[in-house]
């Protein structure tokens, strides 16, 4: 797929994402239609049948590339740099910038449909992460065994920052609650390049 294709395709299921998002703030998610998010997101109900097969997984959906955008900044990281400071660094700059939108986060948390449809669009980002991690240990047999649970877990500590996040009366960046998060985890560190 060219770049500008699949940049378009990117945009428009984030267009569609923000229409379903924006719609179960307003009326409910149970009264969301298909029609109404695709008029709000300015295509046709078939192209939104493209990109979603539900109005949960619609209304739960993590921006595309993001799984992309982390396993790539892990790829970025020093070669040195110890596996679990590259991955924080990695994982703390995907949520740098606008904090999460806690309204809608807390809605999705509260309904047992999208809290299920949210944690399986956190899971896609994990075989990714793996993959980066993967590469990052070496050929090694037994790493794809510790990649993955690499990745589990750092998915796991963002999952839990979220949630703490969601409950906390303070204004602390989400950002620095996921660092705090993952710097409860030690990853492997007899596999870790870093730490030999």
């Amino acid at each position: 797929m060219s770049g500008l294709r699949a940049r378009k395709r990117r945009e428009t299921r984030d267009a569609l994402a923000r229409a379903a998002r924006s719609l179960a703030l307003e009326v409910g998610p149970a009264n969301v239609r298909v029609g109404d998010i695709a008029d709000r997101a300015g295509v046709a109900p078939r192209t939104y049948n493209g990109y979603f097969s539900s109005r949960e997984e619609a209304i739960c959906a993590l921006h595309a590339d993001r799984a992309d955008r982390i396993a790539a900044a892990l790829r970025a990281r020093p070669a040195d740099e110890g596996l679990h400071d590259a991955l924080t660094q990695a994982l703390a700059a995907e949520f740098l910038g606008p904090e999460p939108d806690r309204v809608a986060y807390r809605l999705i948390s509260g309904d047992p449909m999208l809290r299920g449809e949210f944690l399986k669009a956190l899971g896609t980002i994990e075989g990714p992460l793996a993959a980066a991690v993967s590469e990052r240990l070496g050929t090694a047999e037994d790493h794809g065994l510790a990649a993955a649970a690499v990745a589990a877990a750092a998915v796991g500590a963002a999952r839990a920052a979220l949630v703490h996040w969601l409950d906390q009366r303070g204004d602390e960046p989400f950002a620095d609650v996921a660092v705090r998060a993952l710097a409860a985890l030690r990853f492997a560190p007899h596999d870790d390049p870093g730490a030999r």
